[in-house]
């Protein structure tokens, strides 16, 4: 890259930097390492006349049987908080007990049938284990493939795992 471009570039995100200071002119804090995804969420935002702001999740994920997820999903804040928030209520409710996380965890792991997940320790009986399946299905959070096989949708591995790792403190 040429000098001019250089300087450009990083006019370009000295710009962004100092756009998102707050007021009294210090920089936000920062509690770890680089911003760099942040920073592109900005500038694309930028390029799109947002500025009210916005969140993006994005991940990288190979599940323990070698399938491979990769996803992005970015939202303007301004969307989110007009969306009505109790709809989403139903996709947590599905999250929100600890046999569905298990079996989510299962699924993703390679155990795609009721028949193996019965086969595990502490799992409750078929019909439990359905009634599981089905309210994650309900929700989105698994859907079922032939012969009563049962997988994560793509498009909600990288989502759950974000989700996850929102949990942690």
């Amino acid at each position: 890259m040429d000098l001019e471009r250089r300087v450009a570039e990083l006019e370009r995100r000295l710009a962004l930097l100092e756009k998102s200071e707050p007021a009294g002119g210090r920089p936000a804090e920062r509690t770890s390492g680089d911003f760099w995804a942040l920073e592109g969420l900005k500038a694309k935002f930028a390029e799109l006349g947002i500025d009210a702001g916005g969140v993006l999740f994005t991940g990288d994920v190979r599940v323990p049987d070698g399938r491979r997820y990769e996803w992005q999903y970015g939202l303007a804040a301004e969307t989110l908080l007009s969306e009505d928030w109790p709809e989403a209520a139903e996709s947590f409710a599905a999250l929100g007990h600890p046999m569905r996380l298990r079996l989510l965890r299962e699924v993703l792991g390679g155990r795609r049938t009721v028949a193996e997940m019965t086969e595990l320790d502490g799992v409750g009986t078929t019909g439990q284990v359905y009634h599981h399946l089905q309210q994650l299905s309900a929700a989105g959070w698994l859907h079922t493939t032939a012969r009563g096989r049962y997988d994560v949708p793509a498009g909600r591995v990288v989502p759950l795992m974000v989700m996850l790792t929102a949990t942690r403190r």
